[in-house]
């Protein structure tokens, strides 16, 4: 039997992070040919890659997500899209990736390869290349299972400039897809609640949806974009508000909440406005171009589900939903986690 077989049959033990011939064999075998590409190098510590253009944008994360799979994804992908999501709204195109794996003693070798098969895959469907990373083995209880942190490099998109300093009053709202999604899925896969569904996160690669605004006439039209992942929508609404100390009114018939994630709030105490997304993304632009964008967005297979769900406001400096049935609530700033490692 082959060094690679009996290895990916077996546990990672203490020995695979101590630099030696098994740390060797886990790097080739699990991870070099995996995530094979041009720029990876396993010879240094260190990565060379051509940039284009003369602004880079960079990023970095960490993911602890339970379980590390779940419908629609997994912890590798997670890691894969959050990273390049990060970039994408942030005007890059992404680049390159570099991974850090912090895995247990005992773990299954072939969970392990699993999961990484499943980061190659979303790397390369992301364009991004992953070129360099290391890998810790801590003991057991050390960390659970998995968890794994990443960097990006992206090149910015020529002739825009993002950012919270440019959002006006009566520039429009924006979200590309039900939100929620996510952190339902998670809650669901958990079977914590006895409650069970087939619901699949949203975790995928925004930048389609991050792109589509780029040739719009006017280059200033779009003010901001983030993806709302921890916190979810709630939590990039209040940053907004407090950086800005600008206010908005949100539409609730508007907002897009699928059926299934309403009902799993309703029956556990939960509000969707707060829980993770992993593959939408949140735009501020001026408000004579919003239908543009949302035309644009809903072209996509991502995006068919966008909505216009509110608009920026100077009378005021608190994030203020307009109900459905006629009220008005106000959506307080999130002081407790919902969920843990949901991300």
């Amino acid at each position: 039997m082959s060094k690679a077989l009996t290895t990916q049959r077996g546990r990672i033990s203490l020995a695979h992070g101590n630099g030696g011939r098994r740390m060797r064999e886990l790097i080739l075998e699990v991870f070099a040919r995996r995530l094979a590409n041009p720029h990876l190098d396993t010879d240094n510590d260190a990565a060379t890659v051509p940039v284009e253009g003369d602004s880079i944008l960079m990023t970095t994360d960490g993911f602890t997500v339970q379980p590390l799979e779940f419908p629609g994804g997994d912890i590798g992908t997670l890691a894969v899209y959050g990273t390049v999501n990060d970039l994408a709204v942030a005007g890059a195109v992404p680049r390159y990736l570099c991974l850090n794996v912090f895995v247990e003693e005992g773990f299954e070798i072939a969970r392990l390869a699993r999961i990484i098969e499943s980061t190659a895959t979303a790397a390369h469907e992301s364009g991004v290349a992953i070129v360099t990373g290391d890998t810790k083995v801590l003991p057991h209880g050390g960390c659970d299972g998995l968890f794994l942190a990443t960097s990006g490099v992206g090149v910015r998109r020529g002739g825009f400039s993002l950012g919270m300093h440019a959002i006006t009053a009566g520039d429009a709202i924006l979200v590309s897809g039900p939100i929620g999604d996510h952190g339902t899925a998670i809650m669901l896969a958990r079977e914590q609640f006895g409650l069970h569904g087939v619901l699949n996160s949203d975790c995928s690669n925004v930048t389609p949806l991050a792109a589509a605004p780029y040739d719009l006439p006017d280059p200033t039209a779009l003010r901001f974009m983030r993806d709302p992942s921890r916190g979810g929508l709630a939590c990039v609404l209040h940053e907004i508000a407090t950086r800005t100390g600008l206010g908005m009114q949100i539409d609730e018939a508007s907002v897009p909440v699928r059926p299934s994630v309403r009902a799993v709030c309703e029956m556990l105490g939960f509000d969707p406005y707060y829980l993770a997304c992993e593959g939408r993304v949140v735009a501020v632009i001026a408000t004579e171009v919003a239908e543009e964008l949302l035309r644009r967005w809903r072209a996509l297979p991502q995006g068919r589900d966008a909505a216009i769900i509110g608009r920026m406001v100077a009378d005021t400096s608190q994030v203020e939903l307009h109900t459905a049935i006629g009220g008005r609530r106000l959506i307080e700033e999130l002081e407790d986690d919902p969920l843990p490692r949901i991300c």
